[in-house]
């Protein structure tokens, strides 16, 4: 049974069609990939799974719940990681989770695995402020999964990060999905699907061009890039 399961959803905003009748399946334990060029509709599709916007038309089921139903069941499931980190930069870093854990209603002791879990033990006592990008992104990370979610959000986790920032960053997603955490990501970088992902689905302008593993995406072109600039008539 797939762990997401979209069917013939719509969101307008007025007359602008963001989502036109997408329709997905994301089975437990992948690591799956919205990709598209900017304006094709990911960051809209990742707020609909994250309970944020309500489709127009069709329905989307989480964990078996329905997403506008029951969406304080689903908020128990996913944990995402957007462009704000929704984190202090004037708090420590274990001051930043134990606030977090708070809110969640999570025990203390949660803070310090899940710090080790993302390589950020030695900087627990550090302000949040000194962090560069790609340590408060895997600083949210550990926010996210506080509560240990099923599902891990990522809203184009790769932008901004350096070359070092970026590797230690995919690591700690391989490792979550490798123990078990289903992943989904927007992204319009090629090689992030290719590193973290056996499955994408690749949107433009609002519509599913595609949809399936790499390969199948693929299809009789040589390479993703190939596949992916003839399903988007060439934006990145």
């Amino acid at each position: 049974m797939p762990i997401i399961e979209i069917t013939d959803m719509t969101k307008k905003f007025g007359r602008h069609v963001a989502l036109d009748r997408v329709s997905l399946s994301i089975e437990e334990g992948e690591s799956f990939a919205i990709l598209g060029p900017n304006g094709a509709g990911k960051t809209t599709l990742v707020r609909t799974l994250s309970t944020l916007l309500k489709p127009s038309a069709g329905t989307v089921k989480i964990a078996g719940f329905d997403a506008f139903e029951e969406p304080e069941r689903i908020k128990k499931e996913i944990g995402v990681v957007s462009h704000n980190p929704f984190l202090y930069d004037d708090l420590k870093a274990r001051e930043n989770m134990a606030f977090y854990a708070d809110l969640y209603g999570v025990g203390h002791d949660r803070v310090d695995v899940l710090l080790k879990k993302v390589g950020l033990q030695e900087r627990a006592e550090s302000l949040v402020g000194e962090f560069s990008r790609g340590m408060k992104q895997r600083l949210s990370i550990a926010r996210a999964l506080l509560h240990e979610p099923k599902i891990l959000i990522l809203d184009e986790p790769g932008a901004g990060l350096d070359i070092q920032s970026k590797r230690m960053f995919y690591d700690t997603i391989k490792e979550l999905n490798r123990n078990g955490t289903t992943v989904v990501l927007t992204t319009h970088y090629l090689e992030e699907v290719e590193e973290l992902c056996q499955k994408a689905a690749v949107l433009d302008r609002g519509a599913l061009r595609a949809s399936g593993t790499l390969d199948e995406i693929k299809g009789s072109a040589t390479t993703l890039e190939d596949a992916y600039i003839k399903l988007t008539g060439g934006a990145i």
